[in-house]
């Protein structure tokens, strides 16, 4: 194990070292780290993960309540407002879609799988990352609002599908189960619990921290650790007191960040922590998740993988931006770029650590096979794709595409190599 463990350190260390270079072949780190899981357990044998569950369920729920805390605690709502009708078409519109179609489709193709079940696969996809299309994310030629339009829904989109994901694992365990004690009854007042609590936490912390940086009281060297603890202190007395520890998270950010108790640069410590937490979970993915997976997959679960990139994604895009002053190729390109992620491999991970193995077999491989798609799919489209809309856009007349003010950081650590770049150098958010 020791041996194990100093490999995987060695190569998070060549990676830092040969990022900027690498991304110049379009390879970010999900990518990166998905093939090295595959390629050193399954190709050349020499990784050896077989964590136990307790570890494996433990990184995935600091990361998930990192990566929830962060990506809700960065937005800057004042930099939103020129834009909010888009964000609230995208994702009080589009997403429920996404997850009503994509629950309807996993009911009539996918055999063996329960209304729940259905749920779960629908709502583990909805999200998006968009560090998978990080290239696409950088580059000047596409215009700045349709990058900020896409990172935006990337940020949020995941904390508002965790509630369903919750449900349904919930309604997936109790049909397998004799057992009352976690019902989908029980997680609805879970919900409703680290909602009003993760809400009052944020509100309270964030005062709290403004204060004592205006009285001068603390010093933002230390308050970066602060907050990390805060991320993760959301998530574990949530639970302790009877709530979802995951929406408690979400909420705990959004309300932290309403209150601009913290600067950007001291959200950064808590972002590149829960990078590094990241690049382990898509080792993980790579090395133990899809070889599992793949096992278990069927000619329905690649054929419903297949169409929630495409039709499951792109439709309720198209649906919820009707009228709303968008072209046709501007609504074709954010409908394209709705890469699965980080949020979805870990859903998958929490689903295969919480259901019995006939449960989880016949969803799992959905989400696996998903997501190793959108790995590829993305990463390959993502620069060409930016080229020939960015050219299209400057000949129909769209709004500039420089870098604006308070643009926010992207997840995932390929972002931030390729986004160096074009800001001299600088790394973004890993």
């Amino acid at each position: 194990m020791d041996a194990t463990f100093s490999l995987i350190l060695l190569l998070l260390f060549l990676w830092s070292l040969f990022s900027q270079r690498l991304a110049h072949v379009e390879l970010t780190a999900p990518v990166a780290f998905v093939l090295l899981g595959l390629l050193l357990s399954q190709g050349i044998g020499v990784l050896d993960l077989a964590p136990s569950p307790g570890t494996v369920k433990t990184l995935a729920e600091v990361t998930l309540a990192w990566v929830l805390f962060t990506d809700a605690a960065r937005l800057s709502f004042r930099a939103l407002r020129p834009e909010l009708g888009l964000y609230v078409r995208l994702l009080l519109l589009g997403l429920p879609m996404c997850i009503g179609l994509g629950t309807l489709l996993a009911m009539g193709l996918l055999p063996g799988v329960s209304g729940w079940a259905a749920l779960y696969v629908a709502a583990a996809l909805a999200p998006t990352d968009a560090a998978l299309g990080a290239t696409m994310m950088v580059d000047p030629v596409v215009p700045t609002r349709i990058r900020r339009l896409i990172n935006v829904e990337s940020g949020l989109n995941d904390g508002i599908a965790t509630p369903f994901v919750v449900l349904a694992l919930a309604g997936v365990a109790a049909a397998g189960s004799t057992s009352d004690t976690h019902t989908p009854g029980g997680a609805l007042v879970e919900l409703a619990i680290g909602l009003i609590y993760g809400t009052v936490l944020g509100l309270v912390a964030g005062w709290g921290l403004r204060h004592a940086l205006r009285k001068g009281w603390a010093t933002e060297d230390v308050a970066g650790s602060g907050v990390l603890a805060l991320a993760l202190l959301s998530y574990t007395s949530a639970i302790a007191i009877g709530g979802n520890g995951f929406v408690a998270a979400f909420v705990a950010g959004l309300a932290f960040g309403s209150t601009h108790g913290a600067p950007q640069r001291v959200l950064l410590f808590v972002e590149q922590t829960a990078s590094l937490f990241s690049v382990l979970v898509w080792l993980l993915f790579g090395a133990v998740l899809v070889p599992a997976a793949f096992d278990h997959l069927t000619w329905q679960a690649a054929l419903y993988a297949v169409l929630s990139l495409t039709v499951v994604r792109m439709l309720p895009v198209a649906l919820s931006l009707a009228g709303s002053g968008l072209d046709r190729k501007t609504v074709l390109f954010v409908g394209w770029f709705g890469p699965r992620g980080l949020a979805s491999v870990i859903f998958a991970l929490l689903a295969v650590e919480e259901l019995a193995p006939p449960a989880w077999q016949t969803i799992v491989p959905v989400v696996a096979c998903t997501v190793l798609l959108s790995v590829l799919a993305h990463g390959i489209t993502s620069s060409p794709l930016a080229q020939r809309y960015g050219k299209a856009s400057a000949v129909t007349g769209a709004p500039p595409a420089g870098p604006a003010e308070n643009e926010l950081p992207i997840r995932g650590m390929g972002a931030g190599s390729i986004s160096g770049r074009r800001r001299g150098g600088r790394d973004g958010r890993t």
